[in-house]
């Protein structure tokens, strides 16, 4: 499936980041001039995303609940994502914004890919190359995350995916396809397996804020894991493993032992010097302000009722979260949230100091080890190797608890078996999966549950309990909590239209055909 589309779809593709109709107005060839490999590397910088998916892709999920009009609205933007509406709404954490961002950044790749070219391609340059290949296959995976499917065996020839993008504009009007998220996906895999050989730490003046070695297999771990291809998901993240999980690790304890007040725990979660963070990635966003103790963001959060049925207060096979987990998420009294605190609220960056003006921004911890031994451990579990499933689990049991469970499979039969499936009104830790690839009931089913449980819990706030969702083709309902009743208010089924984000309205206004909707 091919469908064209005029360029000004891509009005992002312009390094100004300007309107459709400046874009059109403007032939996209006035740019810096690469001609050394100095100012290649310059530009990389330029080549990651300045935008985040965490309020989408939060607020999409079942890590969120409406605590009743008891609270007042904080922004139509969050209402409207919360409620799976098609915004047209703008701002810093809006679909617009990203969709903008990923293709920029996509831009400045494709400039020092043709730089590199016209420069000869030599060996001083292949560092550079290995990166920008990474930066653009990260700028289209975070746009088919939030604007796809997920990639499926059976849709993979019929569900649309998103244009990629392989060369610098050098006309005003070029015509693009929006072609199959397998098109897309083929697109990626492409640019990470040459990528990837070429990534130079030594290219580098502070390697956790660019894709370096570790950084561009962890990405490519859970790329091939949503990918179904978890034998190259496992030998990936065993470059970032190494032989011994347990030595590259975040240190829990540490974390757990500083202060909840101020931004003591969110500084340390996203220290650069901290061994499991891979890559670090500054976003313009209020992310940091909805998951602060703050009164003017309680209307939809991660609430007390999701946190002690399903998330950081509840109960799994290594125990009760809130006397095990090493770090404990803060449970605000006054406002009903319960978070970790990963973000640090004020990372204000001043534009006007006279008048006090400039942005928020957040660092995002976007790959770490913790993140990538769990992609592991699903890719075994899924090629049935439990006791390495096992052995990973263990070691994440380790490192985020105290629990002393020896965990067999035995024991996680034991724990997942029984329980029943979560309903909105009795929620639990277990949800029904409906998958597009097999999977076994027994051990392969409960391992799986096992993964999840403790995936939700360790990458809370980052916006990749999404993909799960997506890809387990589990119900995600709307439910309004007042004084512990709850009211469900809308479901979206494994089958649901709106699981694909609605493209921003300027983007499907200059062409690009909307993503399917049941009305």
């Amino acid at each position: 499936m091919k469908i064209k589309y005029a360029a000004a779809a891509l009005a992002a593709l312009s390094l100004s980041m300007s309107s459709c109709d400046d874009f059109l107005d403007t032939l996209p060839d006035n740019r810096t001039d690469l001609d050394t490999p100095e100012k290649i590397t310059k530009i990389l910088v330029s080549a990651y995303p300045t935008a985040n998916w965490n309020l989408i892709t939060e607020y999409y999920s079942d890590n969120t609940d409406d605590n009743s009009d008891r609270y007042q609205m904080y922004d139509r933007l969050s209402e409207e994502i919360y409620l799976w509406k098609d915004t047209r709404e703008t701002g810093d954490d809006s679909p617009l914004t990203l969709w903008n961002s990923c293709y920029s950044a996509v831009a400045s790749a494709n400039q020092a890919l043709q730089a590199i070219e016209r420069l000869g391609g030599g060996e001083n340059l292949q560092a550079q190359r290995g990166e920008a290949l990474l930066c653009r296959a990260y700028g289209h995976f975070m746009l088919s995350y939030v604007f796809c499917n997920a990639w499926t065996e059976s849709g993979k020839n019929t569900d649309m995916g998103i244009p990629y993008s392989t060369e610098p504009e050098t006309t005003v009007r070029p015509q693009y396809d929006r072609e199959t998220i397998g098109k897309t996906y083929e697109r990626i895999a492409a640019d990470l397996e040459e990528g990837l050989p070429l990534i130079d730490d030594n290219n580098y003046d502070v390697p956790k804020y660019h894709f370096n070695r570790k950084a561009a297999y962890a990405f490519a771990a859970r790329f091939y894991l949503y990918y179904g291809k978890y034998d190259k998901a496992i030998e990936c993240a065993n470059v970032v493993l190494g032989e011994d999980p347990s030595l590259v690790l975040r240190d829990w304890d540490a974390i757990g032992k500083l202060s909840l007040n101020d931004d003591l725990q969110p500084n340390a979660y996203i220290d650069a010097a901290e061994p499991a963070n891979l890559l670090l990635v500054t976003s313009r966003s209020w992310w940091g302000l909805y998951n602060g103790p703050l009164t003017v963001t309680c209307r939809y959060t991660h609430n007390v009722t999701i946190a002690n049925n399903e998330t950081c207060l509840s109960t799994g096979v290594w125990g009760p979260c809130n006397t095990t987990l090493r770090m404990q998420a803060a449970n605000y009294t006054s406002v009903p949230k319960v978070m970790f605190r990963k973000y640090p609220m004020f990372y204000f960056e001043v534009v006007d100091p006279a008048a006090g003006t400039g942005y928020y921004n957040i660092v995002q911890s976007a790959f770490n080890t913790d993140e990538t031994l769990l992609v592991r451990a699903e890719a075994y579990t899924m090629k049935k190797d439990y006791a390495r499933a096992l052995a990973d689990m263990q070691a994440w049991q380790n490192a985020f608890t105290t629990s002393d469970v020896q965990l067999t499979t035995e024991a996680v039969n034991d724990f997942y078996g029984p329980i029943e499936y979560y309903t909105p009104e009795e929620p639990t830790v277990k949800k029904e999966l409906h998958p597009d690839f097999a999977v076994e009931e027994g051990t392969q089913e409960n391992m799986l549950h096992f993964i999840l449980h403790a995936r939700r819990i360790t990458t809370l706030h980052e916006g990749l309990r999404w993909g799960d969702i997506k890809r387990y083709g589990i119900t995600v309902y709307r439910r309004t909590v007042d004084n512990r009743i709850i009211t469900v208010t809308d479901t979206m089924l494994p089958d649901d239209p709106r699981r694909a984000v609605q493209l921003p309205n300027d983007v499907i206004q200059a062409g690009l055909p909307a993503n399917p909707r049941n009305n």
